[in-house]
């Protein structure tokens, strides 16, 4: 499985984003989507996820700024982010978990900068 993120970019505090993560496996539906962040000497950590159901769960720092969505059809899973605050910046990885086989897959990432 191989997921592309892209839709980084360098904004103004207050500013938006919205980033994508296409998939290219065919059970994309089954799977659980999550956006990850990893900042320079931090810890990769959770940002949202989205399970096969549509159920969504948010890091507290970005709840009611960030929506995740899934498009199945297109096997494509996105992260609108709204009211972004410098400590958003970092580089947003896409991750796939497959619950029947237990398969983790990563995308490459995509540098979010949020200026002052």
């Amino acid at each position: 499985v191989q997921l592309q993120a892209s839709g980084g970019g360098l904004v103004q505090a207050g500013g938006s984003l919205n980033l994508s993560c296409i998939a290219s496996d065919t059970i994309f539906s089954r799977n659980e989507m999550g956006w990850f962040r990893q900042a320079p000497g931090k810890q990769r950590t959770l940002v949202a996820n989205i399970e096969a159901n549509g159920n969504t769960r948010y890091a507290a720092s970005v709840k009611g700024r960030f929506t995740i969505s899934r498009d199945n059809a297109k096997n494509t899973v996105y992260l609108q982010m709204n009211s972004l605050k410098p400590g958003d910046t970092a580089v947003y990885y896409c991750r796939s978990y497959d619950p029947y086989t237990t398969s983790v897959y990563w995308g490459q990432g995509t540098q979010v900068t949020v200026s002052s």
